[in-house]
């Protein structure tokens, strides 16, 4: 059902010198002066509300809720929203793609026009989360590590080209080209859409939670799960960041504060004098970490520097003037010259620049900021306390325990703390010429001062697009980078996401001999248990300059202040402050190193391919040809059974609890990314099928295949189940028998036996990426609900998509409180008819030992009860695609 919009009367015309740009949703039109205050981020659901209005989808009463944001967001309203496009990388992107071509066969067999299933706006999908460090500290890496890449992904990488074919809508950005959300803010960011003559702001939403990068750039973008702007917080800045102070250090202490604020499901905005101290580089790298102060987004509105960065970028000046036209017209574009109107926020937090200091965050949460003059310190209380995200519980006569070992036939040593990696990776950082910049220059100071990385240490540099290169390259930086072992190993998302590759087995055996908590420090905006290596059991998050400078120190239990860095050439101290740089050396580099030309360069090669990409060789028609031999690219079994009945809303009958969880499980814990244990259910899959272990890949690079990931589901080696005592591992009991094995077998063998399984859960439940397969792994191992004092928003809704139950304990009541063990049994009844079911109403849940208690329902929209009704997200839509069709 398509309607007239009832808005065409403010479709203005956007004129310019000698013609018009195009047509426009004039929000000044509507004469209504609450639009003024809007905060700037929910003026762009206003425009996307008003263009959309369809009286079907999308109602007049929608746009005036939003225009009447003051009152309607503390009620918790339901805002439609359309983005102009969807942002994908090739972890989350082989399973979406996989989803569309099994809904096209599910399409096909209920009788409906497959062809039906496409995306319906713009999709861009670049392949950069498969690049391992297999090699390191060599000239040749890029190419070597490239090699591999596409040896080990073939046939994921077919599957993605064949995809871009089959669909409508979709460009596959190939391996090699740079980090998914480097890419957007450089090159396939629009800031300003111009679809047949009709111009809106662009907006996005990604399958990576990092998407909020783009907020950066003046652009509305998150990680899919909805949008619960229940509230816009006003960030204001002001001051300027002082010498010797990174970005990096800037989006750690913004980090901290705003999550002990709380800003879960805001949008955060950020405005105020010290704005124009900030540039856009600075800006996407705390627009970035939105997901790690658990915001919705962080967005900065369009303004002079961002035109500014659009020219650097390499966009043309029509494109410039155009952007600048339509926000100056529709009152978007802050001009900080002008007089400001105050703007209607729910929240205010001010920072001053001049008060941020060096620091970094760890050693297992991105939020756990540690200021460097306390680090010394920090760390060692982090070896006293008890295990939790800022203990490791080592014995006190054991922490100057000293590991001798031979690496390469020269003795070495090493002891707790010691760096093992360290990597310049990640799209927080790598995006920033300043801190990529200053990374060079401290390993020049370095290099000059004659001081040298260990051997044994794995470093590596993985910029986010080829400017990087180009621009290190131009400063004559890269050569000293190279001197300490940071050579570049290839364009893409590694050590953060878990693709750091193997460290020695020299190393790796004294570590696990010993039982070491050794240390990583990379300049990403992860740091849980077991994603960035399985044996680095400390992981800090730094700035690229601090990177190098751990490196160089080799651990990170030192006092920068007090203890030097290493001995130079000449059998001096060298300190922390004779090589870090000024902020004037690091910008007058930057002025003269990086240019728009190469931007332009970059990202003309970019759409030629590369000759690998170009070389593959895919299958056509719009329908995918399941091989079922494949261990990477499978049919899931979401629609076998499925008919055009929805089965209903189902309640939860005697059902066992698979796990019993404390606080902060985050999607890592539950669906890791990374390495695949050798003694792993997965692996066990893998072998069977003839799958040699150096062929593993990792369990990203699996996603297409379900049966995999059914088994990767829960298989994070760092995993603390309270049914197992607080043992760490990816076991569970199987409470009837009290025998003990993987998550996996103990699921498969309820699911055998006909019985339902629930989780329990502290606080936090689901944080971290905005992993599908942290909702979709617990679904096929048969989980029914998930019972927790609260969850991260995107993985809430994933649920929800998924058809599994979310409950929230009541306000100051967990498991513990209440006095369950996990032993029990548990039924959660619910009606039979979803009319009957409301978003957040209370339900029961009762035990096999006589125990009840209430919980919240969250299902937090009508639409997400339609979802659940229907057995999940993807039922929903195919049902109700073959009904629109008939």
């Amino acid at each position: 059902m398509v309607n007239e919009n009832p808005f065409k009367s403010i479709l203005k015309t956007l004129e310019k010198p000698g013609g018009e740009y195009g047509k426009y949703y004039s929000l000044p039109a509507l004469n209504d002066p609450r639009i003024d205050r809007l905060p700037y981020s929910i003026k762009i659901l206003l425009e996307s509300a008003i263009r959309n209005c369809d009286e079907f989808q999308v109602k007049s009463n929608d746009v005036e809720k939003i225009i009447d944001w003051e009152n309607s967001a503390p009620k918790l309203v339901e805002i439609p929203f359309k983005p102009a496009r969807v942002l994908l990388q090739d972890f989350t992107g082989v399973p979406a793609v996989v989803d569309l071509a099994c809904m096209r066969d599910a399409m096909n067999n209920l009788g409906g026009d497959s062809n039906k299933i496409n995306p319906l706006v713009p999709v861009d999908l670049v392949i950069d989360h498969s690049v391992q460090v297999d090699v390191a500290r060599s000239e040749n890496a890029v190419q070597a590590n490239m090699e591999l890449e596409f040896q080990r992904n073939k046939e994921r990488f077919a599957f993605l080209k064949w995809g871009s074919n089959a669909f409508q809508n979709m460009l596959v950005v190939p391996p090699g080209s740079g980090i998914v959300h480097q890419v957007n803010l450089e090159y396939l960011g629009r800031v300003v859409f111009n679809t047949d003559g009709l111009l809106y702001p662009d907006s996005v939403v990604g399958t990576d939670s990092h998407t909020t990068m783009i907020d950066g750039l003046g652009v509305a973008g998150w990680g899919v799960g909805g949008i619960e702007a229940e509230a816009a917080m006003l960030g204001q800045l002001s001051g300027k960041l002082r010498d010797g102070v990174t970005a990096t250090d800037l989006v750690l202490t913004v980090t901290q504060m705003l999550r002990k604020h709380g800003v879960v499901g805001k949008f955060v905005e950020f405005y105020g004098e010290g704005m124009s101290e900030l540039s856009l580089a600075d800006r996407a790298t705390i627009a970035n970490m939105s997901p790690e102060y658990g915001a919705t987004m962080g967005f900065f509105p369009v303004d002079h520097v961002t035109l500014q960065y659009l020219k650097l970028t390499g966009r043309s000046d029509e494109t410039v003037s155009l952007i600048e036209s339509y926000l100056r017209a529709n009152r978007m574009f802050v001009d900080y010259s002008e007089p400001q109107i105050e703007r209607v926020y729910s929240s205010c937090l001010a920072l001053n620049l001049e008060d941020v200091e060096p620091c970094i965050s760890g050693p297992k949460r991105p939020h756990d900021r540690v200021t460097l003059r306390e680090m010394k310190a920090d760390w060692h209380a982090c070896l006293d306390n008890r295990v939790g995200f800022k203990g490791f519980a080592i014995p006190k006569e054991s922490q100057g325990k000293v590991a001798e070992f031979s690496f390469r036939g020269t003795p070495a040593q090493l002891r707790h703390g010691d760096v093992v990696i360290a990597a310049i990776t990640s799209c927080t950082n790598t995006s920033n010429p300043s801190v990529m910049l200053g990374a060079a220059l401290v390993a020049k100071k370095a290099c000059e001062l004659g001081l040298e990385v260990k051997p044994w240490i794995k470093t590596s540099l993985a910029p986010g697009s080829g400017v990087v290169t180009k621009y290190l390259e131009k400063s004559g930086l890269q050569k000293y980078l190279n001197q300490l072992g940071f050579h570049i190993v290839g364009y893409g998302c590694t050590t953060c996401i878990g693709n750091s590759g193997d460290i020695d087995e020299a190393v790796a055996s004294a570590i696990t001999e010993n039982d070491l908590v050794a240390a990583a420090v990379l300049s990403g905006n992860r740091n849980f248990e077991g994603r960035v290596h399985p044996l680095t059991r400390a992981n800090y998050l730094a700035s690229p300059p601090l990177v190098v400078a751990y490196a160089l120190a080799g651990t990170v239990g030192i006092d920068f202040e007090t203890e030097p860095i290493g001995v130079g050439k000449d059998g001096k101290q060298i300190f922390f402050r004779d090589i870090w740089p000024s902020n004037d050396e690091v910008a007058q580099v930057v002025h003269s190193s990086v240019l728009p030309d190469m931007f332009k360069a970059t990202y003309q090669a970019i759409t030629k391919g590369n000759p690998m990409w170009n070389q593959l060789s895919v299958p056509s028609g719009n329908l995918y040809a399941w091989d079922s031999k494949s261990t990477y690219i499978h049919d899931p079994p979401y629609f076998k059974s499925m008919t055009m009945s929805p089965p209903g809303p189902h309640g939860v009958k005697d059902a066992y609890c698979l796990l019993n969880f404390g606080d902060s499980i985050t999607t890592d814990h539950i669906s890791p990314a990374g390495s695949i244990h050798k003694d792993s259910p997965a692996a066990r899959y893998l072998m069977e099928r003839g799958v040699d272990r150096r062929d593993f890949n990792s369990y990203g690079s699996r996603r297409g295949n379900d049966e995999v990931m059914a088994r990767g589901t829960f298989a994070n080696i760092r995993i603390v189940n309270k049914l197992l005592g607080g043992e760490v591992g990816p076991k569970t009991i199987h409470i009837s028998t009290g025998e003990k094995l993987s998550v996996f077998d103990v699921a498969m063998r309820y699911k055998s036996e006909g019985h339902d399984t629930i989780i329990l859960a502290g606080a936090e439940y689901g944080s971290g990426s905005s992993r599908d397969w942290a909702a979709k792994g617990p679904k096929l191992l048969g989980v029914k609900a998930v019972i927790a004092k609260s969850f991260e928003r995107i993985h809430r809704s994933n649920l929800v998509g998924m058809g599994i139950i979310p409950l929230c304990f009541k306000p100051g009541e967990d498991a513990e409180t209440l006095g369950l063990t996990g032993h029990e049994r548990y039924s959660i009844d619910l009606p039979s008819n979803v009319s009957e079911i409301r978003p957040g109403q209370d339900v029961t849940v009762a035990t096999d030992n006589g125990k009840s208690f209430t919980c919240t329902l969250r299902f937090d929209t009508e639409v997400e009860l339609a979802y659940f009704d229907h057995g999940g997200i993807l039922q929903y839509v195919i049902r109700n695609l073959i009904h629109a069709n008939h």
